[in-house]
């Protein structure tokens, strides 16, 4: 038993500092926490030596169930201080689920490395452009509305199913670039991770239901250990980085997260190819 616990001790470590780091990430920068979650999900299950046909569909369907819990508390937190848009959510919200649809049976269907690879591709690019200034960039004086309105949010829901992300990495980049205030962008993108995460992890339970491979205690793809752990520690540090987000600059919080996830995207990127 001393054994067995000196064993899981440190796993049970990793997931919690794993939901303080991603709830205070949802908060602070409306990514759902997902972003840092499924590498740090990834590494742990490679450590229990998981099946590696399925670790990254287990990492990401886990991560989506975690970001459900976390998009409510950081929507709210924001909600109180008038920083979601919900007219914004009337035009994205339906293609924003259809592409999580999507995006999930896609995932379902790939190996595990392609899942890697995307997160991994993915990953790098949001890391270039959270080191550079690019926070006062626009490209469009307000969020287009037809084909283009449709496939932008189509786009964010199928990417970030995929990835096991709450959209927000892809949500606040677009929104800024297209003039809409920061504040804004990441209050509502907390939003978006619930429309993301819940019809992908009713995905990912379906797709996974009663593979021979999955680790104890799983619901399809899902692991319910994973979820127990992280996700309350998600729910309490969310509203803190939703409170840091209106008192704090970005710039060097924009910089270190890159960094952060530049190392991740390389390893995830090595794991693809290896």
């Amino acid at each position: 038993m001393d054994i067995l616990l000196q064993e899981a001790l440190p796993l049970v470590l990793m997931m919690l500092v794993t939901g303080v780091v991603g709830g205070l990430l949802a908060g602070l920068l409306g990514v759902g926490g997902g972003i840092v979650i499924v590498p740090m999900l990834e590494l742990a299950l490679t450590i229990l030596d998981v099946d590696p046909a399925i670790r990254m569909h287990v990492a990401v369907a886990t991560s989506l169930a975690i970001i459900i819990p976390t998009s409510i508390a950081s929507t709210r937190a924001h909600h109180e201080k008038g920083a979601v848009d919900f007219a914004l959510l009337r035009s994205w919200g339906v293609p924003v689920l259809i592409g999580s649809t999507l995006g999930t049976w896609i995932a379902s269907q790939v190996d595990s490395n392609t899942l890697a690879a995307i997160f991994a591709l993915v990953a790098l690019l949001v890391a270039v452009k959270m080191m550079l200034p690019l926070e006062n960039k626009t490209l469009a004086s307000s969020v287009p509305t037809g084909l283009l309105g449709a496939t932008i949010p189509l786009s964010i829901g199928t990417l970030s199913s995929m990835m096991g992300i709450g959209g927000g990495t892809f949500s606040v980049s677009i929104l800024t670039l297209m003039s809409k205030p920061i504040h804004k962008a990441v209050g509502t993108a907390a939003l978006f991770g619930l429309l993301i995460s819940l019809p992908g992890s009713v995905g990912f339970i379906i797709s996974g239901w009663g593979h021979p491979s999955l680790p104890v205690a799983s619901l399809g793809f899902v692991n319910i250990i994973g979820f127990a752990l992280i996700a309350p520690m998600t729910v309490i540090a969310a509203p803190y980085g939703a409170k840091m987000a209106h008192a704090l600059s970005q710039r060097s919080l924009s910089i270190a997260f890159g960094i952060f996830l530049f190392l991740v995207g390389i390893r995830m990127l090595y794991r693809a190819i290896i």
